[in-house]
């Protein structure tokens, strides 16, 4: 094929759902219901760390990260494909595709490294509770959060810097929202480099992320089984497993939406819905799992409802 350098203003076609005009409301109907929950969760989630004084704790404080990543992830993706399956359009600007991508890598990255901090701030919590305060200090914790950001924005930026100097000769992105992967597909020539760096942004993220919580959770599974104080196991069963709960339902939904795409016996159709739960699911899943499983969020949250109807 001709190799045609598109200018960086020209419109992208998106290969869009193919909804019967009858049901292109209900699912309208639909996924804006989900879109509103999961914002108001995490919306809740991240007020109540704000305005409860009992939650303004280390661990709270790197906690609010990850409905803030899970809001980042949801609204770049949904609100635009609900708008093309109602408005039945499928274009797109190149620069705003990029964004989208940009933004949705972000947030896959940042949802492991939020929960590494979180693992790790349990493991000193939970196996040196004396020296919790002297660790955990707020220039520590700025330090993580700065880390958790500033790591991921380098990775996925550098990813990106490499992508959009690329010659384009295609303007269709095979999917409904805009990837690494889709816009790599729109050029004509050699990707290996690009390939490359993304498998090792991606293995690094892994890396960092699956050791922190491994080293932190099997330290932390020791100090249950040396201590005889049903309370302590208890607390650290209790504070633990929301978060490895949450980093099981990433890493499924991830691994599903990956293979997804590995196998060609796969409809089209079914690697566009496998593509869009990992922007759902745990958004809606992680504050619902940490309200139910923290005690403190969960008792603050009936504190602040009984304060609303006493009031009233």
């Amino acid at each position: 094929m001709e190799n045609i350098s598109f200018s960086d203003s020209f419109e992208l076609n998106l290969d869009p759902f193919l909804i019967p005009v009858k049901g292109k409301y209900p699912v309208f109907l639909m996924g804006t219901l989900v879109y509103l929950f999961s914002v108001s969760c995490n919306l809740t989630l991240m007020l109540l760390i704000v305005a409860q004084q009992n939650l303004h704790k280390p661990m709270y404080f790197i906690l609010f990260s990850l409905p803030f990543n899970d809001l980042i992830g949801i609204t770049t993706m949904l609100p635009k494909v609900l708008s093309d399956i109602v408005t039945e359009t499928s274009k797109v600007h190149y620069h705003l595709c990029v964004l989208q991508g940009f933004l949705l890598h972000m947030y896959g990255g940042g949802i492991l490294f939020v929960l590494a901090a979180m693992a790790f701030d349990r493991y000193v919590a939970i196996c040196q509770p004396l020296r919790y305060n002297a660790i955990m200090t707020p220039a520590t914790v700025a330090l993580i959060i700065l880390l958790i950001w500033g790591l991921d924005f380098i990775l996925i930026l550098s990813l990106f810097s490499m992508q959009v100097r690329l010659p384009r000769c295609r303007s269709t992105i095979m999917n409904v929202f805009c990837d690494n992967p889709s816009l790599l597909k729109l050029t004509c020539v050699n990707t290996t480099a690009n390939n490359v760096l993304g498998l090792f942004n991606t293995a690094i993220i892994q890396v960092i992320s699956v050791s922190i919580q491994i080293f932190s959770y099997v330290k932390i599974l020791i100090a249950c089984t040396v201590t005889r104080k049903s309370g302590a196991k208890s607390k650290a069963i209790n504070t633990c497993s929301a978060q490895l709960l949450i980093f099981i339902i990433f890493e499924v939904v991830a691994t599903f939406t990956i293979l997804s795409h590995r196998f060609k016996d796969i409809s089209t159709y079914l690697q566009k819905i496998m593509g869009m739960l990992i922007f759902l699911v745990p958004p809606l899943l992680n504050p619902i799992v940490y309200g139910l499983n923290t005690k403190e969020i969960r008792n603050s949250l009936i504190r602040v409802f009984r304060t609303k109807v006493y009031n009233k």
